[in-house]
Parts: structure tokens; C-alpha cells; sequence
């Protein structure tokens, strides 16, 4: 049995129980700080007890990357994805992507220098119509790959780059002008499933020196070091964790010394700094400039912080140098109640897991008891220099990393605020079903609208409360699944008095060669739970299978760690029980004995 205890934002406790003797391992989440010797000891350990599936990722080179694997496994182990890495055949790419394309990941290193053999110092000997040729024919290649690998829900190109070899040279040579056309070609030809990978800010991250090994390039064409797969593992690791629904959700801040230079209840108004025109000042600017960036990719901006509300509402309405006003914060806690309490409501309010907060705070103290108390949240500590602040920061931005950025992300302040209001009229029913009522929510449907594939993907990869299969789609998925006869992809959105909440649910309908429907996916975003609007979304979908001649459907929970909330959903619908263990429940359902939920204050609106 496992048992995984999260101590700080770097480092984990493993503890396991194995031939009657307790095991306590300190596994650091700091790849830089691993030795690559402990690594190897601890991978196998950490995969062994991991209770979840293989996620399964093949890694296609035409170079040696060997080395890769064990990092690679080891950094997501650490993060509860029990990563399977598979190395594809040495210097075949297109034919690994035909062996490998049921991946759930594939990561290409496809390095110029090795596209022939000895290509950067032989390249400058190579006439205009063979440097065409080589051209074509890797073109050609790349058209293979994509081909083969365009149902592979995720695919990590890096980008081609000469870096490793460069001579410094100002002038663009004939190796750079290569590079610079696959590179233009495979942006050109993207497909929805590729994210590309800059090579080039993970060496320069490690250093050129310190990145490559070329003693072992020239025997064995293994050309990167452990302290370069180490940190491009992390570079991309955020990519992985917001496939798999574990990108952060919430930044919160404490406000002295963290937003602005000073103590707010001893300095005053005009002597705290966040301007410009301080060395000091300017530093904090940045933070709050980071922050209005996230804001735009859908983060969620907090401050949770030890002062007088009207002191700090004061500094956010009118303090000149102030970069993040009123509109900009979801949340504000500025009171003299203990953070660990105050962080607790912070994400009861947003209906979000403490796992998918970020809190950043100068005291060593309150770190420390957050870390304590409440492990499953990330802590940043504000450094003593000043100057590495904004380093840390940019540092973790990947921890909020987005697949994709829709347009609900842009509203989301608004659209929590607007939850606000509704929670503040709700104390005013003493009846639940006449505050329902109150809100006239309508629910417009919508299927096959190229417009919100995006979002339908988004919802799929970040959905996990109310998630009964909690299966991540990638925007290729969806596309294929709208073109495919035995299946039906319906989305829909929400609205009420207050506004619209946008596209906050999605359905997955799968039809057998026995003309049985199977519910693949069914979830429902956290913004709109608690209004039963499932049971509503439920009633649409039963009368849409059965118009559609469908008389029986069948329907699945698969238990996480955090859909426990859904665990008897299909057994309030109605459905029969066929198959039940502690991390699966199989139903089915004949439709003529569905009994729908007679709600009637919520509007069904057939959309596109």
C-alpha cells in the first residue's frame, strides 16, 4: 500500500510498506537537486506502488536518449502520473510513429545535426540541389510522422536548432538556413495534437557546456547530459500535468513585502513601493505585471493577507503605482484570521481543490505552517534578494500551464463575481427550489460548433470533481469523435439573470454495433455545480437517445481521488447497478424505465 505525503512544494515523502518494513524515501520534486543515481533507485519504487494506470509516453530520436527515460518517469511519478516511457528505434522516427501511435504522449528529438551523418561540418560542401534534397526528403518525413501520429492525443516537437554546433558565425549559414526552413515548414504544417519545444531556452537554462557531451557524441551519438534531460523534463512536465487535469488553478497572494514593497499597517499608503522608478519598486511591478498575464490565461488572482480590509481595499482602488485593481482579483481575504483558515474558505468559495492553489508569501512563518497544515497547496517564499522574486516567479509559471486559452478563461473573474452575487441573493430564499427559480437559468445546447472545440478540450483535461470517467480529450480527439458516425459529442452552455457562464459541461456518446449507447464522458464544470443542472442535462440526453431509436444505454464511474462526489450519480438517474469494486461501478439503463427529474425552472435551448 502507498502512501504519498506531501511536505513542502520540493520535496514529497514516500512511504510504503513492502516485506513487513517501512520505507521512508525523501523524494525531491527539484529535478536540479536529484542525483541522477537516485533517480534510478526511487523510479521503480515510486511506479511499483502507484495505484493508477501506465500513462504512456514513447520518445522518438535519431540520436541516443536513453538516459531520458528514467528522468522522465521519475519527475511525473512524483506528481502522482505513473509515466510509462518507451524509447523508439535509434534514428527511425517515421518508423517508431507507426509501432508506437498508440502512445498517450510522444516526444520527438529530431536533431538536425544527425539528419545525415557528420551534417554540420558536411553541409557547407553540399551544393544548392543537394541541400534541396535532404530538405525534401525531412519534409517528407515530417508528413509521415504527423500522418501516422494524427490520433495521438499529444505529440512535443522540439524545434530543430544548430546551437550545439554553432560557430558563431554573425553571418546565417547553410546549416542555420536549413534549420530555419523545417523549423518555418513544421510551424506552417501544425496539426491540433503537436506542441512545439524550444530547445534552445532549455540549454541556455543549463548552459551550452553543461548541456552537451560531446565525448560520447563522436562514440556513441549520445549528445545531451543528464543535467540537460533533467531540466527539459521539467520545461515540458507542465504540459503533461495540464493534460492530465493537474495545472494550478489559483495564484494567491499575501500583500506586504509581496505585492509591494513594505508593511502596509506601519508605512503607510505613500511609502509602500511597487513603481518603476525604485530598484525595489520596479521589482515588484513585475510581479504584478506576471500576474495581469496570468489573469488572461484564465488564472485566478487572490490575496490572502494579515491587515485592515479598508487599508488594502484603499491601496487597490487609488494607489497610483497599483497595477492590479478591484476588477482583476477573484478573491480577497484581508483580515486578521489565521491564513490556514482564511485558505480553506479561499477554496471552499471557488469550489476548487487545495491542490490547485499557488500561494506566494514573504514569512518564513506563515510558509512554513501552510506547508505543515495544508501540504497539498504549492508555496512560493519571496527570496531575501529581492531581484530573484521575479525570477521565481516566471520560474513557475508552468505550474498554470494551459493546452489551450478560451474565451471563458478571459471572463473568469467576471464570471466568478458573478457567482458572488448569486451566493449573496441565495441567503435571502429560505426555500432552495424558489432561488432556483429566482435565477431563470437556461442551458443551450450545442453539438458540432467548430467554435468551442477548444473549450470542450479544456473541460475534459481540467474537469475533476464532477467528472464520472474524468477520460482527457485533446481538440484532435474531439474533431475526430464529431466525424465519427457512432459517436455524439454534446456540450452545452449555462446562463442566468446574472450572465452568461459559458460552456461548463460535455457529454460523450458512444454507439455499439447493438445499437447500445455508452456514456464515455460526462462531466460538468465545478462553476455550476450544486444547481442540479445534471439531472436536467440528464433528461435532454435520455429523450435525444431515445427519439434517435436507442433503447438501452450504458454508463460507467471510474473512481479518482476526486470525483467521490459522483460516485452514486447514475444511481439517482435511475440506472441499474451491474458491476461494482472499490474503483469501478458498470451500469446500464433501459430507457423505458428512466424516470426523469421533473425540474422545471431550468430552460432546455436546442443551440448548434
Amino acid at each position: 500500500m502507498l502512501l504519498v505525503v506531501l511536505v513542502s512544494a520540493e520535496h514529497l515523502i514516500l512511504q510504503s510498506t513492502k516485506n513487513g518494513r517501512l520505507l521512508g524515501v525523501n523524494l525531491s520534486k527539484n529535478m536540479r537537486s536529484v542525483k541522477y543515481a537516485d533517480i534510478l533507485k526511487y523510479n521503480k519504487e515510486l511506479g511499483d506502488y502507484l495505484e493508477s494506470n501506465f500513462y504512456n509516453i514513447a520518445v522518438f530520436s535519431n540520436i541516443t536518449i536513453n538516459q531520458i527515460k528514467e528522468i522522465y518517469e521519475y519527475s511525473l511519478r512524483t506528481e502522482g502520473i505513473n509515466a510509462h516511457v518507451q524509447i523508439g528505434d535509434y534514428n527511425n522516427i517515421v518508423q517508431s510513429s507507426i509501432k508506437f501511435k498508440q502512445s498517450d504522449v510522444v516526444v520527438v528529438f529530431w536533431e538536425a545535426s544527425n539528419i545525415i551523418d557528420g551534417m554540420p561540418f558536411k553541409i557547407v560542401s553540399l551544393d544548392d540541389d543537394q541541400q534541396d534534397a535532404i530538405l525534401k526528403k525531412t519534409k517528407l518525413e515530417i508528413d509521415l510522422l504527423l500522418r501516422n501520429l494524427q490520433k495521438t492525443p499529444l505529440i512535443l516537437f522540439n524545434k530543430f536548432t544548430t546551437i550545439q554546433f554553432s560557430n558563431f558565425n554573425i553571418r546565417e549559414n547553410k546549416y542555420d538556413r536549413l534549420v530555419n526552413q523545417l523549423n518555418q515548414y513544421i510551424e506552417n504544417n501544425l496539426t491540433a495534437n503537436v506542441r512545439l519545444v524550444d530547445l534552445e531556452k532549455v540549454i541556455a537554462t543549463v548552459g551550452v557546456e553543461k548541456s552537451l557531451d560531446f565525448r560520447h557524441f563522436y562514440s556513441s551519438k549520445m549528445l545531451y547530459s543528464v543535467a540537460f534531460f533533467k531540466t527539459y523534463v521539467e520545461y515540458i512536465k507542465p504540459i503533461i500535468m495540464g493534460a492530465n487535469g493537474k495545472a494550478k488553478k489559483a495564484l494567491i497572494f499575501d500583500c506586504d513585502n509581496t505585492l509591494w514593497k513594505g508593511i502596509l499597517g506601519e508605512d503607510g499608503f505613500k511609502n509602500i513601493e511597487m513603481s518603476q522608478e525604485t530598484s525595489d519598486g520596479a521589482v515588484f511591478a513585475e510581479i504584478q505585471s506576471i500576474a495581469m498575464s496570468l489573469i488572461k490565461q484564465g488564472v485566478l488572482i487572490g490575496l490572502c493577507s494579515k491587515n485592515n480590509p479598508e487599508d488594502v481595499d484603499e491601496v487597490i482602488k487609488d494607489h497610483p503605482d497599483m497595477q492590479l485593481r478591484d476588477e482583476d482579483f477573484t478573491i480577497i481575504r484581508s483580515n486578521w484570521l489565521d491564513k490556514v483558515s482564511n485558505l480553506k474558505s479561499i477554496a471552499q468559495e471557488l469550489n476548487i481543490g487545495l491542490d490547485s492553489i499557488v500561494v506566494v508569501d514573504d514569512s518564513p512563518f506563515e510558509v512554513n505552517l501552510i506547508k505543515e497544515v495544508l501540504p497539498e497547496i504549492t508555496v512560493l517564499q519571496v527570496p531575501e534578494e529581492l531581484h530573484k522574486y521575479p525570477e521565481l516567479l516566471r520560474r513557475n509559471i508552468g505550474l498554470f500551464y494551459n493546452l489551450s486559452v478560451t474565451a471563458e478563461d478571459s471572463k473568469k473573474v467576471e464570471i466568478y463575481k458573478h457567482q458572488k452575487l448569486r451566493e449573496s441573493v441565495k441567503q435571502e430564499y429560505h426555500d432552495i427550489e424558489d432561488y432556483f427559480t429566482s435565477l431563470g437559468m437556461k442551458i443551450t445546447i450545442c453539438q458540432e460548433d467548430e467554435s468551442i472545440i477548444q473549450r470542450i478540450s479544456q473541460l475534459t483535461q481540467k474537469t475533476n470533481q464532477f467528472n464520472l470517467t474524468t477520460k482527457r480529450y485533446t481538440e484532435g480527439d474531439i474533431r475526430n469523435l464529431n466525424v465519427m458516425e457512432n459517436s455524439k459529442v454534446i456540450a452545452f452552455s449555462v446562463s442566468d439573470k446574472f450572465g452568461n457562464i459559458g460552456v461548463t459541461g460535455v457529454c460523450i456518446i458512444i454507439v455499439d454495433k447493438n445499437k447500445t449507447a455508452c456514456i464515455d464522458t460526462f462531466l460538468i464544470s465545478c462553476r455550476i455545480i450544486g444547481r442540479n443542472i445534471e439531472f436536467v442535462l440528464m433528461d435532454y440526453l435520455i429523450n435525444t437517445l431515445k427519439d434517435n431509436g436507442i433503447s438501452s444505454v450504458k454508463a460507467k464511474y471510474i473512481k479518482t481521488s476526486k470525483n467521490s462526489q459522483v460516485r452514486d450519480f447514475y444511481d439517482k438517474c435511475s440506472f441499474v447497478s451491474t458491476n461494482i469494486t472499490d474503483q469501478l461501478k458498470e451500469y446500464v439503463l433501459d430507457i423505458n424505465d428512466y424516470k426523469p427529474s421533473k425540474i422545471n425552472y431550468i430552460e432546455v435551448i436546442n443551440g448548434r
